[in-house]
């Protein structure tokens, strides 16, 4: 008479358990169009080849507690030198104060990128976080998200240049928005094993993440993630990034 009890009793246990995690949506899928020519990185986001991008869909806010909802359109792009970014975020209250590399980035409203570029060891990842301003915070992550990290790693060529409507940090006025614009040579990821330059149709794994900023900070992305508190090293949750052989146009 036990054993029934008992199957019965495990039986609910795990349902109870299934109940309790969270219902995730699918990963998501990007198809970036191969550039045309490359855009010029300067903070504007009007040139026909991002209007010929499609847009990445909206973020979602995993770990949202209270506060408006700001929302980021993003935008990539490629050719055989570089992985191109474009993200314009809704904003009411801009902080943008950090320059220095590897500097106090996270304080700032910012934009990250993360990408495992080997589509093998999908779990090698490298971070690259960016503001308004220009200022840079990047890791590699050979191990995934565990501990040791690697040493210190420096992208190189990396370009960064922004926009915005409003002013930066003075809450005393609502401000619109900020966009930013980021060149990424792929030459930096030739140390994992990809092919560099990448061939059509490789398909990798990516995040986009935005945090930071002093008034009505937001975790938000494109993928969402699994934990229950904020962290954005998921790499098992990345969604699909495709290097289309698609070509969009050149030119403003």
């Amino acid at each position: 008479m036990l054993r029934p009890v008992f199957a019965c009793w495990l039986a609910c246990a795990a349902a109870l358990a299934a109940a309790e995690k969270p219902i995730l949506p699918p990963l998501p899928d990007y198809r970036a169009p191969r550039a045309a020519t490359p855009p010029v990185i300067d903070g504007e986001i009007d040139e026909a080849v991002w209007g010929a991008a499609p847009a990445a869909g909206d973020f979602v806010f995993t770990w949202y507690q209270a506060g408006r909802k700001e929302q980021t359109r993003a935008k990539l792009l490629w050719d055989d030198e570089c992985l191109y970014l474009a993200a314009r975020c809704d904003d009411a209250h801009i902080t943008a104060r950090h320059t220095e590399r590897d500097g106090r980035i996270p304080e700032d409203d910012c934009i990250e990128i993360m990408l495992a570029p080997n589509p093998a060891t999908p779990r090698v990842y490298f971070n690259i976080e960016v503001n308004v301003i220009g200022g840079i915070l990047d890791n590699f992550r050979p191990n995934g998200p565990d501990r040791p990290r690697a040493p210190k790693w420096d992208a190189e060529g990396v370009r960064v240049a922004g926009k915005w409507t409003g002013t930066l940090n003075d809450d005393s006025d609502t401000d619109r928005h900020w966009q930013v614009e980021v060149a990424i040579p792929w030459r930096n990821f030739a140390a994992v094993g990809a092919a560099v330059p990448p061939p059509p149709g490789t398909v990798l794994r990516m995040n986009l993440n935005r945090h930071g900023g002093k008034t009505n900070p937001q975790y938000s992305q494109w993928a969402q993630a699994d934990t229950p508190k904020p962290s954005f090293h998921t790499p098992d949750r990345f969604g699909r990034l495709t290097l289309a052989p698609e070509t969009a146009g050149g030119g403003r």
